[in-house]
């Protein structure tokens, strides 16, 4: 069994997983990025995976650069297609730990019929979707997740479609784990994480994280930590909630929790699984 990084004297707790001559990263000042990453690797480091079979697959866009980063068997592929690569990889060799980190623009607005087939399927994967409710990269556009009045650059008098509520989407489709939380719930996400990592099936992880130079500006939370304050001030922990009832919106209270955790079918399955 391997000594984890967090465990040896010297070294920075995560150089086993970081390509460091590629920081410091290129994510914008108060972004969760950079600590939502953070927590996904130490959360890989203490579920004591095998990391010659562990991979991480990502979209296009901020949370896409994340592949980049990584000292792990990474790709970083075209925009809204990291499921089915994800999934393709999966099929191919079984005994990979596949992990999707990426966008809510790139899982959910172009690749949105890829996570709803992705999760009807009960495909053995691990997705984190980092949702800033907003399209960072490309300008600031308004995204599928973009919460009703929120403006954007696409948006200026505010957002009048309703946006999807990505717990409730996927878990409709039969994802067998679904959680939400925020970048100021580092410690939780982090147990959550490794519980994902764990699940067999399809499992999601929704992260809020603030986006401060498009959206935050925009709608009067002008710096990351203004954001972190509205989600530590305005979250509510429901465990196993209502999943229609955990939409969030403008100004309202944002829902975070573990929402599903049950056992299906999934694929795909060595053989003496899933009863074969």
């Amino acid at each position: 069994m391997k000594t984890t990084a967090i465990a040896r004297i010297g070294a920075h707790p995560l150089d086993e997983y970081l390509r460091t001559d590629r920081l410091p990263h290129i994510w914008c000042p108060g972004c969760g990025l950079g600590m939502i990453l953070g927590t996904v690797l130490r959360a890989i480091d203490k579920s004591r995976l095998d990391i010659d079979r562990t991979t991480i697959v990502s979209g296009i866009g901020c949370t896409g650069r994340a592949a980049g980063y990584v000292k792990l068997d990474s790709f970083h592929v075209t925009h809204g297609r990291a499921l089915p690569f994800a999934t393709g990889l999966k099929l191919a060799n079984p005994n990979l730990k596949v992990v999707v980190f990426s966008g809510d623009g790139d899982l959910a607005a172009i690749g949105g019929n890829h996570l709803i087939h992705a999760a009807r399927r009960n495909i053995d994967m691990t997705v984190i979707c980092v949702n800033n409710f907003i399209y960072g990269m490309t300008g600031g556009q308004l995204g599928p997740t973009t919460p009703e009045m929120g403006r954007t650059t696409t948006s200026r008098k505010g957002n009048t479609e309703k946006p999807f509520n990505i717990p409730y989407l996927v878990g409709a489709a039969g994802a067998t784990y679904v959680a939400r939380w925020t970048t100021a719930h580092v410690r939780q996400m982090e147990r959550t994480f490794i519980e994902a990592l764990q699940k067999k099936g399809f499992s999601l992880v929704e992260v809020i994280s603030p986006c401060p130079t498009y959206y935050g500006r925009m709608n009067e939370q002008a710096t990351g930590l203004d954001q972190m304050r509205y989600y530590r001030y305005n979250s509510v922990v429901k465990h196993f909630a209502n999943l229609a009832d955990v939409d969030i919106s403008l100004d309202g209270q944002i829902i975070v929790g573990k929402f599903i955790d049950i056992d299906r079918p999934y694929l795909p399955a060595p053989k003496g699984e899933n009863g074969k």
